[in-house]
């Protein structure tokens, strides 16, 4: 039984050696992310690299082979599908590493690693080595320089408070003067008020700079006598 379409060893060397270098081209993609702590790391995106080369070497191996087939045979094959379906495929994997905390948003950058790693791994796949090579190392740019670089920029970022008081010590405008004077936006805000307790809780969402710590805020919250506790994440 044939299980190449060609039976010389050199074909068979090819496929080793395609799935060598997605195993390689992957691990060094995952190894960063494996060294930041993130849940995709070293390991998935090798498996996802050199996966997504095999079905892509399947793919071909298909086509080639059924490629003989005269206009009257019954089988039709399009070596696109297999793509098309490793890429709807991933984003479903990709989906499973972003979390929401609050207002923030995490594993975005992982979960277009793993799409990144896809990708290499079917150009390694179908034979395209350079342009595997160079998405590579663009990848590995991105994630290694460009944190540095993004560092350098003030930008936003989304915060939540959660204070609790002793009801009618502190009102929503004296916390409101207190969080812009720490240079704090409120977006949106709840206050909930607990009768038994006599309690008051606010809960705000934030907006600053990156420049911006939280740890002034806190301290001037936890300034006033009746406030119980304050949490800022």
């Amino acid at each position: 039984m044939e299980m190449f379409p060609s039976a010389d060893s050199a074909y068979q060397l090819t496929i080793v050696l395609r799935l060598g270098l997605a195993v390689l081209l992957g691990a060094l993609v995952g190894l960063e992310r494996e060294v930041h702590g993130r849940p995709a790391g070293f390991r998935t995106h090798l498996l996802v690299t050199v996966g997504a080369c095999l079905m892509t070497i399947i793919s071909e191996h298909y086509f080639i082979k059924y490629l003989s087939s005269d206009s009257s045979s019954a089988v039709r094959f399009d070596p696109s599908r297999v793509a098309a379906q490793i890429v709807t495929g991933i984003g479903f994997l990709g989906a499973g590493v972003i979390l929401k905390e609050g207002l923030a948003v995490r594993g975005l950058t992982t979960a277009a690693c793993l799409w990144v790693a896809a990708g290499i791994g079917m150009a390694v796949g179908i034979g395209l080595y350079l342009p595997a090579l160079v998405v590579t190392l663009i990848a590995l740019g991105s994630l290694l320089l460009m944190k540095r670089i993004e560092r350098i920029f003030d930008k936003d970022r989304y915060r939540t408070l959660t204070l609790k008081a002793q009801s009618g010590a502190l009102d929503y405008a004296q916390l409101v003067k207190v969080l812009r004077q720490h240079e704090f936006t409120v977006l949106d805000y709840s206050v909930e008020r607990d009768r038994k307790q006599d309690l008051t809780r606010y809960d705000l969402s934030l907006r600053c700079s990156t420049r911006i710590s939280g740890d002034a805020v806190i301290e001037a919250l936890c300034g006033f006598e009746d406030v119980v506790t304050v949490r800022f994440r």
